[in-house]
């Protein structure tokens, strides 16, 4: 039936039929596509539904649209590719713009249910059915090859078919390293260089991580956390696919970290931020800045909780049995009396209380910094070496808080690796201040002996206990308006050092920048935050052996 024309009366038009519906019109094309011997044999009949008075089917009346059945019916499905085109599509695949560190979410949905990747693009999509938006997309962009984010299978859409195409492992691994036993002790043994895409050469372990807004201070915790042996081994190799999304998410970062098959020199950390900005009711987020240590105290507590760990008994998880140690306090409490020329008179307690507490990290305390210049009329900036504040540990130097005094010391066993926290920072009621006394030390062979309580039965009296410094967390003050001199406002910004155990060598790394540095000049920055490690005591050879 002709169109009307606008000029034309409905009066005149009356004597035309009505154009067919579109039912028959589908039901049409596809007798076109059906062999004519079929129906001209007889061997196959179709049978026309009741029509009711308006036209429609007696399933139009229940809800349910005949013409989308027979639209989802009508696209070609393959269970396999056509013979002889098995590698169709691969030659549009961009390695260059592939990036599987951002959340798995659905570009259209922001669905994180059965999401896959367009290979084309790198742009994520869920589904790959005949409604779903991945299907849409290679219809409407021509970009055929998708990956599933969970099952790391290939796809061809709209077609369906699964390809199995050697050519895109590298972009399976990628996507989830996967390591051996072997590869995985070998990694603080043997040094090692990779090349990216763009031929650049860079160190797997040492990768520079992307600051999104101000996530600095989550880039240099999970940079120090990645050089912890035990539990990066840890990580690597278990199967955490029935833990929660917290653990998921950083076993897979903590992976990509120590990928050697890497497109880029550096990750992103924004799968586990926004899982951590979850967690954390916005606590800890990619747009505000928080305090390293704050932020260290909260992930190693739910990573333990997360991984199975007990509220109650110690050492029921990877964190505790690579970070927890036990400490002993003494407190006395402290009374102020009136003697007989109404003078304050404050004395201690006869009894001393003992408690013996667990800790995951230790506070050091860094004595005044100097109000007035010196005799030069400079100012200076205090040095203390890192054993002098340690002596708050040693059992005998007291502290008074809370009116009371108090005496810490380490009791055995020590943890294989030791947090230290340099308080740096100290809030009252008008203003934040910063100490900048610099802490020196000797990255090798810190001694722990003085310290800790002695112990025949865990350690030899007088024998050292030599720990090394694995990762140091460096504060640096940057002005806010660089056009202002005397700007109060300091912006923080955190990077880390970390030791390469393959060469012997120390790295600094501040997001995206990586380099190379010398040991003698480590503690020049403001330290914050130090990762030490227990030196493994070789084993004693026999009298008989030579």
């Amino acid at each position: 039936m002709s169109k009307r024309q606008a000029s034309e009366a409905l009066d005149v038009l009356s004597d035309r039929d009505s154009p067919a519906s579109k039912r028959s019109r589908i039901d049409d094309y596809n007798k076109s596509l059906t062999p004519t011997s079929a129906y001209e044999n007889g061997s196959e009949s179709r049978e026309e539904p009741h029509q009711n008075g308006n036209g429609r089917g007696a399933e139009d009346e229940d809800g349910f649209d005949e013409e989308d059945e027979d639209m989802e019916r009508a696209p070609i499905r393959q269970s396999a590719p056509t013979e002889g085109y098995s590698d169709l599509y691969l030659d549009t695949v961009d390695r260059n713009v592939l990036d599987f560190d951002f959340e798995k979410l659905c570009s259209i949905s922001l669905s994180n249910i059965n999401v896959y990747a367009c290979l084309v693009c790198g742009k994520y999509f869920q589904g790959r059915g005949p409604k779903s938006h991945a299907y849409f997309h290679a219809l409407d962009e021509n970009h055929h090859v998708f990956i599933n984010m969970g099952t790391q299978k290939v796809y061809v859409l709209p077609e369906g078919y699964e390809v199995n195409s050697k050519s895109l492992d590298d972009i399976k691994y990628v996507s989830d390293p996967r390591y051996t036993k072997q590869e995985v002790m070998e990694l603080d043994r043997r040094p090692r260089t990779s090349w990216t895409l763009a031929g650049k050469k860079y160190t797997p372990g040492f990768v520079g991580m992307n600051n999104i807004k101000e996530n600095d201070y989550l880039n240099v915790i999970v940079q120090s956390l990645s050089h912890v042996a035990p539990l990066r081994n840890y990580l690597l190799l278990e199967d955490f696919a029935s833990f929660p999304e917290l653990v998921k998410r950083t076993s897979i970062l903590f992976r990509k970290i120590w990928n050697p098959r890497a497109f880029k020199s550096h990750v992103s950390p924004h799968e586990l931020l926004q899982e951590i900005s979850l967690r954390s009711n916005k606590r800890f987020n990619l747009t505000a800045q928080s305090d390293p240590v704050e932020f260290l105290s909260w992930f190693l507590n739910h990573l333990h909780l997360g991984l199975g760990g007990s509220k109650t008994k110690p050492g029921s998880s990877m964190i505790q049995r690579v970070f927890q140690g036990k400490l002993k306090v003494e407190s006395q409490a402290i009374t102020a009396k009136a003697d007989a020329s109404d003078r304050l008179r404050f004395e201690e307690a006869a009894e001393v209380k003992v408690d013996i507490t667990r800790f995951l990290l230790l506070t050091l305390d860094l004595p005044a910094a100097p109000l007035f210049q010196d005799e030069m009329e400079r100012n200076i900036i205090p040095q203390v070496p890192l054993t002098t504040i340690l002596s708050k540990y040693n059992g005998v130097t007291a502290q008074e808080l809370n009116a009371q005094r108090k005496r810490y010391r380490l009791v055995h066993p020590l943890p294989p690796f030791m947090v230290f926290h340099i308080k740096r920072f100290s809030k009252n009621k008008f203003v934040s201040e910063r100490n900048p006394t610099i802490v020196t030390f000797d990255p090798k062979s810190l001694d722990f002996s003085p310290y800790v309580e002695p112990d025949p039965s865990q350690h030899p009296p007088g024998e050292p206990i030599w720990y090394d410094l694995v990762a140091n967390v460096v504060h640096e003050a940057v002005r806010a308006k660089d056009d202002v001199t005397d700007s109060g406002d300091e912006k923080k910004t955190w990077k880390v050092q970390l030791r390469d155990k393959a060469t012997d060598e120390w790295v600094v790394a501040q997001d995206l920048f990586v380099d190379k540095i010398r040991s003698e000049l480590l503690y020049l920055g403001e330290t914050y935050l130090q990762v030490w490690e227990r030196r493994r005591e070789p084993p004693k050879k026999g009298k008989g052996r030579a």
